[in-house]
């Protein structure tokens, strides 16, 4: 199938609607019966504003996080509108790929 490989970069303390943003990512997800979502924790990064971001030991608030989907066309637009209706503020990486799965189910 091919379709598009979302990254969404976010930061531990951003929120959305009373939730951490991540989190509130996955959730969309399900809710849109997606086929998956995964939440990747990084160790430090940077944004447009050059300031670094890290993961410390007593602090996570400031810890760079990932959320990656592989999606159909359809999927993509149906996500994306709905991230429009919410107004979320969000810098994202879109890559069109070919997915699916191999072996027995």
């Amino acid at each position: 199938m091919n379709g598009y490989l979302l990254t969404f970069f976010t930061q531990q303390d951003r929120k959305h609607a009373g939730k951490p943003l991540a989190e509130w990512l996955l959730q969309l997800a399900r809710d849109l019966n997606l086929r998956g979502a995964t939440l990747v924790p990084a160790t430090e990064g940077y944004g447009h504003g050059r300031r670094v971001h890290s993961a410390h030991f007593f602090e996570l608030a400031d810890q760079p996080l990932e959320v990656v989907l592989a999606v159909s066309e359809d999927e993509c637009e149906l996500l994306f509108q709905r991230l429009r209706d919410e107004g979320v503020k969000l810098f994202y990486v879109k890559a069109p790929i070919e997915f699916g799965t191999l072996g027995e189910s």
